[in-house]
């Protein structure tokens, strides 16, 4: 691992923080997240705090917390709200680490396991991922979670980890690869994997929410779910060109069946139900398809286009070290 350090000088970790109608959390997880500098006395602490467009006092605490402690809190405030993925490549845009972690703000993850990820990255590991071994949350989401990290494994990433992660540190070699990439509508914890450095997996339990309400919702959940199998896989192209092949077999088996019925007498052709049901099949069908060639062309129009992903209204920071 190449540092432009001096063996004397601190390192800095930066930790980003995507913050999204967290105020009932931010109170608690910002000391507890400071307090991991009197555990790391050779680097210095960045908290990297992306404020995504939040309507509560969100934006309001952190700015005191800057106040507070201005050289290891830093606020970027988005001009509005561009989604967790946004927030967080934000977030390694403007860090300043030689290592960066990321963990969200409500504390269900374990904040002291950056310490242990810090141990293998020292060692040279350059990706660090705590991987849920099982979750405290609501039955809906363990089913919900467990579904789509097994349709990663199956059609996109197979050797994707289990519990999947989105609490991880990488080496700012990793953090730069990502932002190279300039992609949209992806997944960035699945973007990091992909890039190919062999990870460190660290299982843990995650922690029940104890504040405030996720604003995880399942709409969210379902567009990280289209866009992390358009961004990763063929799989649904593929689907779509096996229904047609038998959506054509079938239309040809049916077909021979009504007219050697009509040849030999057996049943008179006449009626519309048989057709309804053909044109409402067929129909169906092609509009599934479309719908999912529209995903594809429309992140295609998305990515020329070339609009930011984000865009940082402002950002609250000190330059000067300890």
């Amino acid at each position: 691992m190449i540092s432009n350090h001096l063996p004397d000088e601190k390192k800095t970790f930066s930790i980003i923080i995507p913050v999204y109608y967290n105020e009932l959390n931010l109170g608690e997880t910002i000391p507890e997240l400071l307090s991991l500098a009197e555990k790391l006395p050779g680097y210095h602490l960045e908290l990297v705090c992306v404020d995504d467009g939040s309507g509560d006092q969100s934006l309001e605490i952190l700015r005191d917390f800057h106040a507070r402690y201005p050289r290891s809190v830093k606020v970027v405030q988005l001009a509005r709200n561009f989604g967790s993925m946004s927030a967080i490549l934000a977030g390694m845009t403007v860090a300043n680490g030689d290592c960066i972690g990321m963990i969200a703000a409500d504390l269900q993850d374990p904040p002291e396991l950056f310490l242990e990820m810090i141990r293998y990255w020292e060692q040279g590991s350059k990706s660090i991922f705590a991987v849920r071994q099982d979750r405290e949350d609501p039955f809906p989401s363990k089913v919900f979670s467990s579904l789509y990290y097994r349709f990663i494994r199956q059609f996109a990433i197979p050797n994707y980890p289990e519990g999947g992660f989105d609490f991880f540190l990488i080496d700012r070699q990793v953090a730069e690869d990502v932002k190279k990439i300039h992609e949209k509508n992806t997944n960035i914890m699945t973007l990091i994997f992909w890039l190919g450095y062999k990870p460190i997996l660290l299982p843990y339990v995650r922690r029940q929410r104890r504040q405030g309400k996720s604003r995880w919702t399942l709409a969210k959940k379902v567009k990280l779910f289209v866009d992390t199998f358009v961004s990763f896989s063929f799989t649904p192209i593929r689907i779509l060109s096996a229904l047609g092949i038998l959506a054509i077999l079938f239309s040809i088996v049916y077909g021979a069946i009504i007219l050697l019925s009509y040849l030999l007498g057996g049943i008179p052709v006449q009626g519309w139900t048989p057709m309804m049901l053909a044109v409402i099949f067929s129909t169906g069908l092609q509009m599934f398809m479309l719908g999912v060639l529209g995903e594809y062309l429309w992140r295609t129009l998305d990515e020329v286009r070339r609009r930011p992903p984000y865009v940082i209204d402002e950002i609250l920071e000190t330059k000067e070290r300890e």
